[in-house]
């Protein structure tokens, strides 16, 4: 057998490579240069709740979320879901989140403050297989599903404890999921194909629910504990 040492050149180059990758990438809740210069802004800035509040109210809640250490965590406890100030029409959405053991949560959008409850196509977080509630193997519930509506393909996900980052492009009437750097999903507003899923669905008598629109976004409270930071978002030009 072969033992390869590396030489004193080959631990600086190594050296170096892993510096420049760290300094490549932004500290949490903070954008590159380069994500500025594409258009991309926080909707949480990493310490305060500014720019959310509870839906049908201008206030954010006053129990069930906290900022901790750099993340938005959902403590589970009866906070209810949060929505941005801004709406969005075509965009692009990335953050990164962690679960509890068998925990439930979900990002939405396409969230009107016309509709009585705080509906919206909704990008699934879930501990796949193991959240009470949800039938094992009930695909159409699970991570990056448009929930309840179109099932994604196979799926990187990491588990709970871990973190994932996720992303929802919005261009027109495509929408794509995104996990762990590979799309898990992809549709048409308003197509056949979603109509007759949101007809299956129990969004069936939700009027003009599987169309697009200009809308909120929204961070669940499913009465479990979940994280989110980095939560970004990019304007896409008409």
């Amino acid at each position: 057998m072969k033992i390869r040492c590396l030489t004193s050149q080959h631990w600086i180059l190594a050296f170096l490579l892993a510096s420049t990758a760290l300094l490549s990438a932004a500290p949490a809740n903070q954008l590159t240069e380069e994500e500025k210069s594409a258009g991309w802004k926080l909707v949480f800035d990493g310490t305060t709740t500014r720019g959310w509040h509870t839906f049908k109210k201008q206030s954010f809640p006053e129990k069930g979320w906290v900022v901790e250490d750099g993340w938005l965590r959902c403590l589970g406890k009866s906070g209810g879901d949060i929505i941005s100030d801004a709406e969005f029409d075509d965009f692009e959405l990335q953050w990164d989140w962690k679960l509890a053991p068998a925990g439930n949560s979900g990002v939405k959008y396409f969230v009107l403050d016309s509709r009585a409850q705080p509906l919206g196509h909704e990008y699934q977080m879930l501990d796949d297989g193991h959240s009470p509630g949800v039938q094992k193997g009930h695909r159409k519930q699970y991570t990056a599903a448009f929930y309840a509506v179109l099932e994604p393909g196979p799926t990187p996900i990491k588990p709970p404890g871990e973190i994932n980052t996720s992303r929802i492009l919005v261009k027109g009437n495509h929408v794509e999921h995104w996990l762990n750097g590979e799309k898990v999903l992809e549709y048409e507003c308003g197509s056949d194909v979603v109509k007759a899923a949101v007809a299956a669905s129990k969004f069936k008598n939700t009027a003009d629910f599987g169309t697009k629109v200009k809308g909120h976004l929204l961070l669940q409270d499913h009465e479990s504990e979940a994280w989110f930071r980095n939560v970004k978002v990019r304007e896409i030009p008409h």
